[in-house]
């Protein structure tokens, strides 16, 4: 019993989502996302490692790296602590998982903010964030010389697989692979990434939210969707529609609190067909869209399609170099159906002895070849963070998005990494 005790904690299977990761993954398709944390003081590196090797035990869903098994790829537990650095490149590089040795995440600090990158494979966003939050309370404490050193009350640890769980076997069919409307446009210079961040008023951006009876996710879907239109469209042409992938979190569906993956892509999409298509007519049109998506019935759908391919004995019995190959023309075939991607985490929470040393929290996605700009946001107090990761020379949809929210009367102040102010 103990021998089976032990291979457990040193073993693990990949769950349904983080499987694909490995096989997609490469320098132009990193699948590495960014969430950092900035604080109202610089960042003291040693502590900082003091904290990373204090917390990083207590996440074994973390602290893995990959391995190649006959039939699937499989975590294995390490026991080092790599090493912090202080960041000078650009955000959400590639973290090669099958270099021997290497770390599936990185933690990196500059000025006041830490930086923690991770390679989707080990969780989603909710699981780094819940991370990074303990990471940081951690080093506040060490900081302040406390000795109390074990997991805040909102910790989570679990590592379940909850799509195992929650699957139910129910008939499915294919998602439908129909090509969207891609964004065009001269490329950044090599290995460089456009990062801007809008600080858009929460206050006054929930009482627009009310004043047209939305959510806050709906709205700001919508304006990204018909600030694509407006900016690209009308000057570019294109018959294809403009889709917006959505990661839904399904913790709250299912009552999971896994810090693996356990996320479903949902998507939104308007075919614009020359017509002076207005906000509003956008706005309701995404609106019932979402209704009609972002319900349990059909995550579990989801849920169903994706658990019972991999259930399926021919999949199982394949050796991995043959699920490698099948994943792939899936990918590439699934990859061509998305305009952009719009991930949410929603609003990020502090304990509240940690408020006043924390001043913002940010989430980026690392861009494709397919989708060269994506966007993601959360929000911490009284401010929407939205973040712009691109690979494009123009900012045309950046600043059509940010004057669309100042015209409506919602302050936003933007920051930049400043790629776009440097001579070309």
């Amino acid at each position: 019993m103990n021998n089976h005790k032990q291979q457990n904690r040193n073993w693990r299977r990949l769950d349904n989502t983080a499987k694909l990761f490995p096989v997609v993954s490469s320098e132009n398709l990193t699948n590495v996302f960014r969430v950092c944390v900035t604080l109202k003081d610089n960042i003291d590196k040693d502590i900082l490692q003091q904290a990373l090797k204090e917390v990083l035990p207590w996440f074994e869903g973390i602290n893995v790296r990959l391995r190649r098994g006959i039939f699937w790829y499989y975590f294995e537990t390490k026991k080092k602590v790599p090493m912090i650095e202080k960041e000078v490149t650009y955000p959400c590089k590639y973290l090669d998982p099958h270099a021997p040795g290497h770390f599936l995440f990185r933690v990196s600090y500059y000025e006041n903010r830490i930086n923690l990158e991770v390679f989707h494979a080990i969780t989603d966003g909710m699981g780094a964030i819940n991370f990074l939050k303990e990471l940081t309370y951690m080093y506040l404490r060490l900081k302040q010389g406390e000795t109390n050193l074990i997991p805040s009350n909102e910790c989570i640890l679990g590592v379940e697989d909850s799509y195992i769980k929650n699957y139910k076997k129910r008939p499915t069919n294919m998602y439908p692979v129909k090509k969207a409307y891609l964004l065009k446009g001269e490329s950044l210079y090599l290995d460089t990434v456009s990062i801007i961040h809008g600080y858009v008023d929460l206050p006054a951006l929930k009482a627009k939210c009310k004043e047209a009876s939305v959510s806050i996710s709906k709205y700001v879907t919508a304006l990204l969707l018909y600030c694509i239109y407006e900016e690209y469209m009308n000057r570019q042409g294109d018959k294809h529609p403009v889709v917006i992938n959505l990661p839904v979190n399904l913790r709250s569906f299912f009552d999971s609190t896994t810090t693996s993956n356990f996320f479903a892509v949902t998507s939104v999409k308007f075919l614009f067909n020359g017509e002076n298509h207005t906000f509003e007519e956008v706005l309701a049109f995404v609106s019932k869209q979402m209704d009609e998506t972002i319900t349990k019935e059909h995550m579990e759908e989801i849920i169903s399609y994706n658990v019972s391919s991999e259930k399926r004995w021919y999949i199982r019995m394949a050796p991995l170099p043959i699920k490698w190959l099948i994943l792939q023309f899936v990918f590439r075939r699934s990859s061509r159906s998305c305009t952009t991607t719009l991930s949410n985490l929603g609003a990020v929470k502090v304990c509240k002895e940690f408020e006043s040393e924390i001043e913002n929290f940010h989430f980026l996605i690392g861009v494709s070849k397919r989708q060269n700009m994506k966007c993601g946001m959360c929000s911490y107090q009284d401010k929407l963070i939205v973040t712009f990761s691109s690979v494009l020379k123009d900012t045309y949809l950046q600043k059509a998005f940010f004057r669309a929210l100042t015209k409506q009367g919602i302050p936003v102040t933007i920051e930049s990494n400043g790629v776009h102010n440097e001579k070309m």
